[in-house]
């Protein structure tokens, strides 16, 4: 049985992801900071018939990836690393932001992405057939406004996936990227706009049907699950509302 780890796998993508990847088959190691969900989503899983093992990780600290890396030793191989973990504060224009949530950003998306993916590529290399993905999105692609400090940093992810994949060419490890456009999941937007629900909501006022959890994750299962040798370089999935960062329908 393949095992998969997921960062972020406490709610949204990262817990949908898990879902779907234990589904298909594979033993998922769930990551979060907030223990009691991955143990809640552990047992559902071990409940339904699925492996999973949960364990609580801060991305951010080296020494606690470090410290988990050296627990999948206890895997007969990892297989699957699914860079999930992340998230965005504000959203003030450049010159008014403020450089604690860049950094917060930075730290999470991009060192996070950066330290799973040193600590598990040995891993990863050795058996043999290994895969990488990492979640970034539309706003890793194209700026808009009020977007600073989240556009560098996905940008910085996207930059990841791409030097990476150069940097493995030869060697038996894919590299995937899922860049997710307007997706309606728990908390991302509340988190952005400092739990103001009312500024939160607006976000997807008027848009019939933004990108769910399921939807981001059936395209991670998807590029997962294709044959060893078909590497899924780079995914963009936007709802049909949704043209460009900039460019949404709303209905009245």
């Amino acid at each position: 049985m393949p095992t998969a780890v997921v960062t972020g796998a406490s709610s949204g993508i990262g817990a949908a992801t898990a879902r779907q990847l234990a589904a298909a088959g594979h033993h998922v190691v769930l990551t979060a900071r907030r223990k009691d969900r991955i143990d809640a989503l552990a047992a559902e899983l071990t409940a339904a018939g699925h492996a999973a093992t949960p364990y609580a990780l801060d991305v951010t600290d080296r020494a606690a990836v470090d410290a988990f890396a050296a627990s999948l030793d206890a895997f007969p191989s990892v297989d699957v690393l699914v860079n999930n973990a992340g998230g965005a504060l504000g959203t003030e224009h450049v010159e008014a932001g403020d450089p604690a949530d860049w950094r917060a950003m930075y730290e999470v998306n991009v060192i996070g992405t950066l330290n799973l993916t040193q600590a598990l590529l040995p891993a990863l290399v050795d058996s043999g057939d290994g895969t990488v993905v990492i979640v970034t999105s539309t706003a890793g692609h194209a700026v808009y406004e009020g977007g600073g400090g989240y556009v560098a940093a996905k940008f910085a992810e996207h930059s990841i996936a791409a030097t990476l994949r150069l940097e493995l060419n030869g060697r038996p490890v894919r590299v995937v990227e899922i860049a997710p456009g307007m997706t309606r999941t728990e908390g991302f937007a509340v988190t952005r706009m400092r739990g103001d629900e009312e500024k939160a909501a607006a976000v997807y006022a008027g848009v019939k049907e933004p990108l769910t959890a399921d939807d981001v994750a059936d395209t991670i299962a998807w590029a997962v699950t294709r044959p060893a040798h078909v590497n899924v370089d780079l995914l963009v999935v936007r709802p049909r509302a949704q043209a460009a960062n900039h460019k949404v329908h709303r209905e009245p």
